[in-house]
């Protein structure tokens, strides 16, 4: 099975061509990746639309795994508190 790339990685892969102006084989290369998925990556995320979508679901991405993290940490300083009031 081919390794899955998160969405961030994909879009900053097409950054490199896009914006930075790379050529699609040496950025491939350069990631270690097929060129070809590259180019169906850059086709993907050159719609405007497309970007904002995915920038917004990995903001949310983000939000979600900051807000687990949050709560992992509060849940622990609770158990301990509980145990000092013991």
């Amino acid at each position: 099975m081919p390794p899955r790339y998160t969405d961030e990685f994909k879009m900053e892969a097409v950054k490199q061509v896009t914006v930075n102006g790379y050529s699609i084989n040496e950025t491939a290369e350069r990631l270690g990746i097929h060129f070809e998925s590259l180019r169906s990556w850059i086709k993907k995320f050159q719609n405007p639309e497309a970007i904002a979508k995915n920038n917004q679901e990995l903001a949310s991405h983000l939000e979600i795994k900051r807000l687990q993290k949050e709560l992992r940490r509060v849940t622990e300083e609770r158990d301990i508190l509980k145990k000092a009031a013991a």
